[in-house]
C-alpha cells in the first residue's frame, strides 16, 4: 500500500488487521525519508528510539490495548517543541544545537500518551521566523532551508515548514506545527494540506519555544480534515502548568472526528471576508470558484464583509510580539537549567554576533535586537498595543462581524501562492487573512482550495474562541466536494 497518501484511519486499519506493524510503519517513512528528503530538506532530525516506542506500541496491541486511533501512527512534531529523549530542541538556531530538553512538551506527552510514536522532528524557520523582517521562510542557520513540496525553487512558507512539506509529501501521518501568526496554515496552504490553528488555551504551550504567549499555540497538519481531527483530538486538553488552558478540559472534545459531517455546508452561514482578499487576481479566481462550491452546497453566504486591515493591526502586534518573546525567552532558556549553552534574549543576540559568518549569512537579526529593547510586560505601550490588537480583532473584529450578519463562520483566502526562494530581499507574501484569527487568539482553518499554476492556494474558515468542531466540519464538507489536493510530484524546479 503506498503509504506516502495514507490515512491516519487507514493505517491504524493495517495494524489491527495484522497487515502492517507499527514497526513496519517507522521503517517505511523512514524508507520515504531517505529516497525524497535530501531535495526538500523537511526533516531536521530522526529519532533515534522511533523502533523502540514502536515496539512497545506492538505489543501493547498483541496484548488488546489500543489507546485510540494514533496508537502505533509515526508523526513528526516541529523542532520547537521539547523532547526529553535524544532528540535536541534547537528551534533551528546554532545557539540551541545539541540542546536536550529536560522535560517533554505537554503537546508531546499527550501524543505519547495516545500512542502516537515520534518519528523525528522537522526543520522551521529560525526562531519560528522571529529573528528578521528580511528573512526566508524555512530558513534557519542550524537547518538550512526547507523548499516548497511543489516546486523547489519556492517558498514552503512558515514558520512550520518542515512540517507541511513532511506531511504533504507524505513523511508521517501528520504533523505538528506552531503558530504566531500564520505558521500553521501559511505553510499548510503553500504545500496542500490540511492546518488547524486552535483557539488559545485549547491546547498548552508548555514545553513550546515562545514567540508571545497571547498567540503561540501549537496545532495539527494533515493531509485530510480528518487526520488533523485525529491528531488535535490527542493535542487539546488542560495543563496545570499553563492557565490559558484551565478552560480546555470544559471546551474540547475528546474526538473530533465526530464533526466530520459532508452535509454540515446545507444552511450554513458563511460570512465572506472580502478585504483579505483582492491581492492576486488568480487566486480570487480560484477563491470565486471555492465560494461557488460552497453555495452549491447550500450554504448561505454574507458577502462585501471586511475586518480591520493588516496595515492596522501590524504595529500594536508588533509591540505585543517582540515584547513577549523577551519575557518568554528567557524564561523558556532558564527552564533549561544551568547548563544550557545561552540563558538569555541577550545571550543570543551576542551568539549570534560572535558566529554571524554562520548564523547570518543572508538576513540580521534586527527583529531580536527590537525585542530585547522592550520593557516588559507592566510598559503602559505594551500594555496599550495589546488592547488594541484584542479590540481590533475581537469586539471590533471578529466578534462584531458575526453577531451583526448571525455567522458561524468567515471565509478569506488562506495566503498567496508559493514566492520564490530569495536571501537577499527575503519573503515576497503578496497577502494572508492569518492575522485575523492569530491576533484575536481564536480558532482557524485552511484546507486546499485549488491551484495556480500548479502551485497550491488554501481557503481558510475562521470563527470565534473554542468553535474548533464546527470548523473542522465545514472545512470536511467543502473538501469532499472540491477535493483540491494533487499529491506532489517528483522534485523539481518551478522555473526551468
Amino acid at each position: 500500500m503506498e503509504l506516502t497518501d495514507t490515512t491516519i484511519q487507514e493505517l491504524a486499519a493495517l495494524m489491527q488487521s495484522g497487515a502492517m506493524t507499527s514497526k513496519d510503519l517507522v521503517e517505511d517513512f523512514r524508507q520515504i525519508i531517505a529516497s525524497n528528503d535530501s531535495a526538500f530538506n523537511a526533516v531536521a532530525f530522526l529519532n533515534p528510539d522511533a523502533d523502540e516506542i514502536a515496539d512497545a506500541m506492538d505489543r501493547e496491541r498483541a496484548e488488546g490495548r489500543v489507546r485510540g486511533p494514533l496508537h502505533g501512527v509515526p508523526i513528526l512534531v516541529k523542532d520547537n517543541l521539547n523532547t526529553s529523549d535524544n532528540m535536541m530542541t534547537s528551534a533551528g538556531s546554532l545557539a540551541l544545537d545539541g540542546s536536550i530538553a529536560p522535560t517533554d512538551s505537554h503537546v508531546v506527552t499527550r501524543l505519547r500518551n495516545a500512542g502516537a510514536v515520534l518519528l523525528g522532528k522537522t526543520n522551521l524557520s529560525e526562531w519560528a521566523n522571529f529573528r528578521s523582517t528580511r528573512s526566508s521562510s524555512g530558513w534557519s542557520s542550524r537547518g538550512g532551508q526547507v523548499r516548497n513540496a511543489y516546486a523547489l525553487d519556492r517558498s514552503p512558507g512558515g514558520s512550520s515548514s518542515g512540517s507541511a512539506v513532511a506531511t504533504a509529501r507524505g513523511y508521517c501521518a501528520g504533523a505538528v506545527g506552531t503558530e504566531t501568526d500564520g505558521s500553521i496554515v501559511g505553510p499548510s496552504a503553500m504545500n496542500a494540506v490540511v492546518g488547524i490553528k486552535p483557539t488559545i488555551g485549547l491546547v498548552s504551550r508548555r514545553g513550546i519555544i515562545p514567540i508571545a504567549a497571547s498567540q503561540d499555540t501549537a496545532g495539527p497538519m494533515g493531509r485530510t480534515v480528518a487526520d488533523a481531527a485525529h491528531l488535535l483530538s490527542a493535542m487539546a486538553g488542560s495543563d496545570a502548568a499553563d492557565p490559558a488552558t484551565a478552560e480546555a478540559d470544559a471546551r474540547a472534545e475528546t474526538d473530533y472526528t465526530t464533526f466530520l459531517d459532508p452535509d454540515s455546508l446545507r444552511g450554513a452561514r458563511i460570512g465572506v471576508v472580502r478585504n483579505y482578499a483582492g491581492f492576486h487576481d488568480r487566486v480570487d479566481a480560484v477563491f470565486e470558484d471555492a465560494l461557488r462550491a460552497l453555495k452549491d452546497a447550500g450554504a448561505k453566504l454574507t458577502d462585501g464583509l471586511s475586518l480591520a486591515p493588516r496595515a492596522e493591526l501590524r504595529p500594536h502586534e508588533l509591540i505585543v510580539l517582540r515584547t513577549e518573546f523577551k519575557v518568554g525567552l528567557n524564561a523558556y532558556l532558564v527552564s533549561l537549567g544551568p547548563d544550557a549553552p545561552i540563558s538569555s534574549l541577550a545571550d543570543l543576540i551576542a551568539f549570534n554576533e560572535a558566529h554571524a559568518d554562520r548564523v547570518m549569512p543572508h538576513f540580521g537579526q534586527e527583529t531580536l535586537i527590537k525585542a530585547e529593547e522592550t520593557g516588559g510586560l507592566q510598559d503602559k505601550s505594551y500594555l496599550d498595543a495589546l488592547a488594541a490588537c484584542h479590540r481590533l480583532t475581537r469586539e471590533g473584529g471578529i466578534d462584531r462581524i458575526m453577531h451583526e450578519h448571525d455567522l458561524q463562520a468567515l471565509v478569506a483566502p488562506t495566503t498567496c501562492a508559493a514566492w520564490a526562494i530569495d536571501w537577499v530581499n527575503g519573503d515576497n507574501s503578496l497577502g494572508s487573512s492569518a492575522c485575523q484569527a492569530a491576533v484575536a487568539g481564536y480558532a482557524g482553518i485552511t484546507v486546499p482550495m485549488g491551484n495556480v499554476s500548479e502551485l497550491p492556494v488554501g481557503i481558510s474558515f475562521f470563527a470565534g474562541p473554542w468553535s474548533e468542531g464546527r470548523l473542522i466540519s465545514f472545512a470536511h464538507a467543502f473538501e469532499t466536494i472540491v477535493q483540491a489536493r494533487i499529491f506532489p510530484g517528483p522534485p523539481q524546479n518551478f522555473l526551468p
